[in-house]
């Protein structure tokens, strides 16, 4: 029998790791209790009955209340006992509820410890085992409950616990007064553990086997926007409510490494898995690197000679698209940062990845690229620029050139001032140029004219020369397509072009030998560019001149009137002109026709009645014929009716 064993500890401190005898057998665990969180200092343990087991749980609200104890000295180190057979001397529950309670109201316990190493695997913390707890085969049958009255009787058998040593569970307790040995219980290992720990555990099992799964590509947010259900599962700790995911099953439904089961199906089928590439490892967005590969494709180039072709500015390797696509999957800085942080092997990275590193070997390579792009558009864009210039000193020059032109307004001006003469409108000097549209609303009485129809038809009985005049504008239709807004943001464009031109040529100065093909062939463009810039401004200066001059030719104010509205008024114009000329012409054909086609009818109206004439006066010219004819055949009638000897009679007749 054991002796009664006093130990006494502080409820801070945490609770000093449980001591085993070497000695111990693997088969005789020794049985650590579970119980709730440690209760404050105990000062002493009562005896242990001889001749009875272990006391049991107390039953709730069942254990005699004591007064609080006294503060406790400090903690003696706890001592194992290793010689004694006997079982341990385990305190009951309830005394060790009963040694926290008072009188008055019971003492809350004290916050449980910080785990330990000891604890890790359990499903909660547990108190130190006491001195003089000794190994046995077996746990120690339960005791009877305590009671008011101190008398004991059989309890409800406890709760089995766990022992980490062995990893087997403890086998039920013996009914009371029993001392019949019961057989170990080998078989499941330890329950999954919970808790923050058993957390803390899985994300560590799951970060070392996460090689070996395939990683879902997600955008990982890393702070909690205020009001998103991300803080409000961290505020309601919704991880601590997650489902426990079967890591074995999620390596074999999710593993990236074929199985060698499944890779050697047949001979064939094995050769290919043995010389299978290994998966590749992709950082970048996985959109964004699946375009990069498709933008990769089109160029059709190895990186090596792509690069090569950036650095010689060799437009005849790279086109504008395909710089302009290069510019576009340049990397950003936070994927710059990314690939910087990677330090594994990069063949095994994917394709866009690989590209985003030899791109960031070059220094400035969006700057390079841009400067690359601005030489291959410059010729293109000077052209087109000055080609535009050109129309409009053209047009310019046409307008106010066309004598026709001229011609015309004054016969407009005449034709204003005789329909308004004796009003406020009368005996104008000259109109506004918008007012030339307004001859197409001035409608005739008949509603069939307009008084542009009018002024084509005076123009056409009277000057008729003047009527292609639109011949002397061949360039107006060109110049009412160009915006002067547009020269002069394409005329800044390529001036903001030159000027990054020179920044990157004295940036690259400080870039050593892998720029220096760069500088040498960027310095020879700048050189020929500056001064097709030059001749370009000086042409854009004189267009604007031309321009301004252009409306104030037709009386306008440059600033109210500007270019375009000039040449779009003149275009319209002409375009009314011409309409109204032709539907005049049409007019006039049909009318012709009209008058034709009412003397044809009025030709073949009068036929029938001259035929009729004629016939009758030819009738009453040869009436002596007829009566003749009709005696003749009378006569010849008789002759036949005759006997033959009068005819012969009249044939001697006629003889003699």
């Amino acid at each position: 029998m054991l002796s009664t064993t006093t130990a006494l500890f502080r409820p801070p401190a945490p609770p000093p790791p449980p001591l085993q005898s070497p000695s111990t057998p693997r088969s005789s665990p020794v049985r650590i209790l579970a119980s709730p969180p440690p209760p404050p200092a105990l000062t002493s343990l009562p005896v242990r009955m001889p001749g009875l087991p272990p006391p049991p749980p107390p039953a709730p609200n069942s254990c005699p209340s004591r007064p609080a104890p006294p503060p406790p000295p400090p903690p003696p180190p706890p001592l194992a006992s290793t010689s004694s057979p006997a079982r341990p001397a385990a305190p009951s529950p309830c005394q060790l509820h009963a040694s926290t309670s008072s009188p008055a109201r019971p003492v809350a316990p004290p916050p449980p410890p910080p785990p330990t190493l000891s604890t890790i695997g359990s499903s909660a913390p547990t108190p130190p085992p006491l001195p003089g707890a000794t190994s046995t085969p077996f746990p120690p049958p339960p005791p009877p409950p305590c009671s008011s009255s101190n008398q004991l009787s059989a309890p409800p058998p406890p709760p089995p616990s766990f022992s980490k040593d062995n990893g087997s569970i403890a086998p039920p307790p013996a009914p009371p007064g029993g001392n019949a040995k019961l057989p170990a219980m080998r078989g499941r290992g330890p329950a999954p553990p919970s808790g923050p720990m058993s957390r803390s555990l899985q994300s560590g099992q799951a970060a070392s086997r996460r090689s070996n799964l395939k990683p879902l590509h997600w955008v990982k947010v890393t702070r909690a926007m205020q009001g998103s259900l991300w803080e409000e599962s961290q505020k309601t700790d919704e991880a601590s409510k997650a489902p426990v995911f079967d890591m074995s099953e999620l390596e074999h439904l999710f593993s990236a490494v074929l199985p060698s089961s499944e890779g050697k199906r047949s001979d064939k089928s094995g050769s290919r898995a043995s010389g299978s590439k290994p998966e590749k490892i992709h950082l970048i967005d996985l959109r964004r690197a699946n375009n990069c590969g498709i933008m990769l494709t089109k160029v059709k180039m190895p990186l090596p000679d792509l690069m090569s072709a950036i650095l010689t500015l060799d437009d005849t390797v790279l086109d504008a698209d395909q710089v302009e696509n290069l510019i576009k999957f340049t990397p950003t800085k936070e994927e710059a940062e990314l690939l910087k942080g990677y330090k594994g092997d990069k063949q095994v990275l994917g394709e866009c990845e690989q590209f985003f590193m030899e791109l960031m070997k070059l220094p400035r390579v969006d700057s390079k690229l841009r400067v690359f792009l601005f030489k291959i558009q410059f010729p293109s864009q000077v052209s087109d620029l000055k080609r535009s210039l050109n129309i409009v000193n053209s047009s310019a020059e046409e307008i106010r050139g066309s004598a026709k032109l001229k011609r015309i307004m004054q016969t407009i001006l005449s034709l204003g001032n005789a329909l308004n003469q004796g009003t406020a409108r009368g005996s104008a000097v000259g109109f506004r140029l918008d007012s030339l549209l307004k001859l197409s609303d001035t409608r005739a009485r008949n509603n069939k004219m307009t008084l542009m129809h009018y002024l084509s038809k005076v123009l056409s009985e009277k000057l008729p020369e003047l009527l292609d005049f639109p011949k002397d504008l061949a360039s107006l239709e060109l110049a009412a397509k160009i915006q002067l807004k547009s020269l002069a943001e394409e005329m800044q464009a390529i001036n903001k072009g030159l000027e990054k031109v020179e920044q990157e040529l004295t940036t690259s100065e400080n870039d050593g030998p892998v720029s220096e093909i760069f500088r040498k062939t960027l310095k020879d463009f700048l050189s020929g560019a500056e001064a097709e810039v030059r001749s370009l401004t000086s042409l854009y200066s004189n267009v604007g001149r031309n321009a301004d001059a252009l409306a104030l030719y037709f009386g306008e104010d440059p600033a109210r009137c500007p270019f375009e509205q000039v040449v779009i008024t003149l275009q319209n114009f002409v375009r009314l002109f011409a309409r109204s000329h032709d539907e005049n012409c049409k007019q006039l054909d049909l009318e012709k026709k009209k008058a034709q086609k009412e003397a044809e009818a009025e030709k073949t109206k009068k036929e029938p009645e001259k035929a009729q004439k004629e016939a009758e006066a030819k009738k009453t010219k040869e009436p002596g014929n007829d009566k003749a004819k009709h005696n003749n055949s009378i006569k010849e009638l008789d002759i036949s009716l005759q006997s033959p000897a009068q005819t012969a009679k009249v044939g001697l007749g006629k003889k003699s």
